[in-house]
């Protein structure tokens, strides 16, 4: 249909009103981008996978879709068996789980399959892994943190860490306490500089404390000084956190290397995902106004019963009823100025019967 048409028939702003309703990126895209059809078949098909989503809306609830993050850049890496970040790896995950709340959506007991085909063959298309989600769920906290059990050589690092970082700090805490220190000290705090554990000297008292200077305050009067005697358990504990760090990189690789047989079905459901969504937000729009399925016919007619303006408050618009084509083919619309005219000829414009 002529881009001209659809403007004047405001399908676009239709359109704003349905993607509104998606709850993805790709379901949103996919509401914008439709366009009428003149193909029969297509049309009946939109229509029954609208009707048979609003029935399950009824019969069930809504679906709970979440939005999915593009993984085109997740793809290609696992495509070259890279590693993948923290976040990256929920972000698959993610579409395992909602893979996997669809399927569980759809199957239930009391559904007969046969009276939703079209969506039964979308839903049975998606793919889940639960071991995977299992695996993912206990080595991950979230999207910045590796969990301690993520392997054995991680928890026994982290161990040391603790360990030693507490052996700093109770160091540090009786320098800053004690009688012969505590008045060259500005705060009693012991702090971090230069990813090494330190505590804030007062300026004048520089030459009392044997250590290295890693910073100094706005106006100079503050150093902050590591001792010499926390010196190699700084350098201990630095050791650690590249150690914890190689660690790390192992096990995003190990996680990686999860999803690698399994790009076709992310690819796969992320459509699936999007188009789902798109086929409920119609149904969930047509919900909102109290739509009906239209019987299509090729008979080169038209016979609309009290079809309303969608885009005119429902409290407001008047119901238009329209027969074209059976026993007669040509109809004159008169009447004054806001009578409707422009309305009526939208909507038969809209419904234009197949071959006209």
């Amino acid at each position: 249909m002529n881009k001209n048409y659809l403007e004047k028939l405001e399908f676009d702003k239709i359109l704003n009103i349905l993607s509104s309703f998606c709850v993805t990126n790709l379901g949103k895209n996919m509401a914008l981008e439709l366009l009428p059809s003149n193909n029969v078949d297509v049309v009946k098909k939109s229509l029954l996978e609208t009707s048979q989503a609003l029935n399950l809306i009824y019969r069930i609830s809504e679906p709970n879709f979440i939005e999915i993050a593009d993984i085109s850049l997740e793809l290609k890496a696992l495509k070259s068996n890279s590693s993948l970040s923290i976040k990256s790896l929920l972000n698959l995950t993610n579409i395992f789980k909602l893979s996997n709340e669809l399927k569980n959506y759809f199957d239930k007991d009391f559904i007969d399959i046969s009276s939703y085909q079209i969506l039964s063959d979308i839903f049975s298309m998606l793919y889940s892994n639960q071991s995977i989600i299992e695996r993912i769920n206990y080595c991950i906290v979230d999207e910045f943190t590796i969990d301690d059990r993520a392997s054995k050589n991680l928890q026994l690092i982290r161990k040391q860490k603790r360990k030693i970082e507490q052996d700093i700090r109770s160091k540090l805490n009786q320098m800053i306490h004690s009688s012969s220190y505590s008045k060259y000290v500005q705060e009693n705090i012991v702090t971090i500089r230069n990813d090494r554990f330190v505590i804030p000297i007062k300026e004048e008292y520089r030459s009392k404390i044997k250590g290295f200077v890693h910073d100094v305050s706005n106006v100079g009067s503050t150093l902050f000084i590591e001792p010499i005697s926390v010196f190699n358990l700084n350098n201990e504990l630095n050791e650690l956190k590249a150690t914890e760090e190689i660690e790390i990189e192992k096990i995003l690789h190990e996680l990686s290397s999860l999803f690698y047989p399994y790009i076709e079905e992310l690819e796969q459901d992320v459509n699936l995902i999007g188009t789902l969504d798109f086929i409920f937000a119609k149904a969930k729009y047509a919900k909102s106004i109290n739509a009906i399925t239209p019987i299509i016919n090729t008979n080169k007619e038209i016979n609309l019963k009290n079809a309303r303006h969608p885009l005119i408050d429902k409290n407001k618009v008047v119901p238009i009823s329209v027969n074209l084509g059976k026993d007669f083919s040509v109809l004159l619309i008169t009447g004054p100025n806001t009578g409707g005219k422009t309305v009526s000829l939208k909507t038969v414009r809209t419904f234009k019967p197949y071959g006209l």
